[in-house]
């Protein structure tokens, strides 16, 4: 029996795509993060990074927090931080949907909100750093964001398919998610394949990025991913509403981006088992017009 919240964070469900995967030679299954707390894989980096500070005494109740966001990490890290006591800034896009913002702010984080997306968020973050004395979180650099999937989000696909997985998909943001389960579950078997999501040029899909090179995560290393697919802003906004539609799969962008990737690989496979990660709810796009 779970003692505390933070317990029920991961061992999220996986589900068979029984519409829109056509090919009856693969299957195509989702991972439902948003079956976590907090309503997205970013439960899983926000509590190990937390944890793992405190057990190391990089911060403590006395410090002040602070992180650039595009709003599932702040949403995790706003509950966590709450549930230790801890004082956090979190610093967000003034795009940002205001479903994301209350909720931060719901949960007792400082939410400041900046006009030149997640990179001037990032910037103002480190200035913060710099001249104050607060402490980055740097889901970005930090070990700890990707180590969250090598100890949870791999060991759970590869135990949940039981060792029958060939492709794994996921979208690429801070690129965490990717990374840490790619490292476990290539150790399984090296044949399975890992397959980065981005998006087209120009086009913007909240949670995919195509990083410029100076703001490239730290903690990415291309060799750990196979295949990188790309995807269009129609594409993934089209993909969402047919998860909700078709699958009864309620996310955001991004996961219909990764959906759409998916559907697309499994098209060119004559066997396989796919599993694509829906990383949050789409609950908190509401007023994105997203599903309007």
């Amino acid at each position: 029996m779970p003692h505390s919240l933070l317990d029920l964070i991961g061992n999220t469900p996986l589900v068979e795509s029984k519409v829109l995967n056509t090919n009856t030679n693969v299957r195509l299954l989702f991972k439902l993060e948003g079956h976590n707390p907090g309503g997205s894989v970013k439960d899983r980096a926000a509590y190990n990074m937390i944890r793992s500070g405190l057990e190391r005494g990089d911060f403590d109740k006395n410090s002040k927090l602070i992180e650039a966001t595009s709003g599932n990490t702040g949403i995790a890290l706003a509950m966590i931080a709450g549930i230790y006591g801890l004082n956090i800034e979190l610093v967000m896009p003034e795009k940002a949907t205001k479903e994301r913002v209350q909720t931060m702010r719901a949960y007792g984080a400082k939410v400041t909100l900046t006009p030149d997306g997640i990179e001037g968020a990032r910037d103002y973050a480190e200035s913060k750093v710099k001249n104050e004395g607060c402490i980055m979180m740097n889901q970005f650099a930090n070990n700890d964001n990707w180590k969250a999937h090598y100890k949870s989000t791999g060991p759970e696909i590869w135990k949940d398919t039981k060792g029958e997985i060939t492709h794994f998909v996921s979208s690429m943001g801070t690129t965490g998610t990717i990374m840490g389960t790619s490292t476990y579950l290539k150790e399984q078997s090296s044949n399975v394949q890992i397959v980065g999501v981005q998006p087209t040029d120009g086009s913007r899909i909240p949670g995919i990025r195509k990083w410029p090179k100076e703001y490239l995560p730290k903690i990415f290393n291309a060799s750990k991913v196979d295949k990188v697919l790309e995807v269009s802003e129609t594409e993934a906004r089209d993909m969402a509403r047919r998860l909700a539609k078709e699958e009864g799969i309620f996310s955001g962008m991004s996961s219909g981006g990764a959906a759409t990737a998916a559907l697309r690989l499994a098209e060119t496979l004559n066997s396989g088992t796919i599993v694509s990660i829906v990383c949050d709810r789409g609950d908190r796009y509401l007023s994105s017009g997203l599903f309007d």
